[in-house]
């Protein structure tokens, strides 16, 4: 009995020799994304998945998180390798501005431009929301605090004048909670940004009487003018029940982003087996459906490309 013991003793000390060593071997990517109702929470974990399985020596972990400013964050402290994000605030990141003022950092570097993110504020029936000037004073959800949507809240409101926050009774939470906050008439409106359709927006017009509310031409004009990375953008009639016009917005595209610091070789390996797998991620992906190898690089402005996405791009001709 002694005998066999030391011996299973023996084997499990060998075990957990190599399994070290080959953990020791690991390159590990932290991966934050967004909230787990969200598409971007998807697409991370599924990218995670497909890199796991077909890049030797790497381990990507996908994680929820509060969106691109918090993925930001996390890099710029070294808690992450890798995140999605809007472009805007990767600009005011790279140049030290806005939510980042004093929080400059510059290592965020592009895989690729995944899709166009939409401004969408939805709002109840009985809000009296019909237009953004509507939302002063009314109950609203910008975002959780330090969110992307919060700062596109604040652009927007701004940019029409609002004194923001002090303009609205503001409930900084994520579009999850807000919707069930406006189901039990304790929120009149959010903002919630993201690709089309969103599961938040669908659930509040189908079964609690939502509407979205459309921008005008003005503020549109004088955003895209002021900063660079707005598109004029309509949400197509259709896209929500009830919804039987366009309704206008602004949009900027979302990116997969990388820290500066992760080998060349790592971030060649995955981009190129994103695109060699695009057709099937599209089938689970909906956001991705415009998603070409030929738009890979449109939209991102100055920011760099990492030098593994950059080498894919230019072996394939999009560069």
């Amino acid at each position: 009995m002694k005998k066999i013991t030391a011996l299973l003793i023996g084997c499990i000390m060998i075990i957990s020799l190599f399994g070290c060593s080959s953990n020791k071997n690991k390159y590990y990517v932290n991966f934050p994304t967004a909230g787990t109702s969200g598409s971007v929470y998807s697409l991370g974990a599924t990218l995670a998945n497909l890199w796991n399985e077909n890049i030797d020596g790497i381990q990507v972990s996908a994680e929820a998180s509060n969106g691109g400013v918090h993925n930001l964050v996390l890099m710029s402290e070294g808690d992450a390798k890798m995140g999605v994000a809007v472009t805007s605030i990767i600009t005011q990141q790279k140049e030290g501005t806005d939510v980042f003022e004093g929080h400059q950092y510059d290592g965020a570097r592009i895989i690729c431009s995944l899709y166009s993110n939409y401004n969408q504020v939805v709002a109840t029936e009985k809000s009296g929301i019909n237009t953004l000037e509507d939302i002063k004073g009314k109950r609203f959800a910008p975002g959780a605090a330090g969110s992307t949507p919060e700062v596109e809240t604040r652009i927007h409101l701004e940019a029409l004048g609002f004194d923001y926050p002090a303009d609205i009774s503001g409930q900084y939470v994520g579009f999850t909670e807000a919707v069930d906050l406006m189901r039990n008439q304790q929120l009149d409106g959010a903002w919630i940004q993201s690709a089309l359709p969103v599961s938040a927006v669908s659930e509040m017009c189908s079964t609690a009487g939502g509407h979205l509310v459309p921008m005008t031409e003005e503020l549109v004009e004088q955003l895209s003018q002021e900063y660079p990375w707005y598109n004029k953008s309509y949400i197509p009639a259709g896209t929500y029940d009830g919804q039987d016009q366009d309704i206008l917005t602004t949009s900027l595209p979302i990116t997969l982003i990388v820290d500066e610091s992760v080998p060349e070789e790592i971030v060649y390996q995955m981009t190129k087996l994103m695109w060699e797998n695009i057709d099937t991620l599209k089938k689970s992906m909906g956001s991705l459906k415009n998603a070409t190898l030929e738009k890979a690089t449109e939209g991102i402005g100055d920011i760099p490309l990492h030098p593994g996405a950059e080498r894919y791009y230019r072996e394939m001709g999009v560069l």
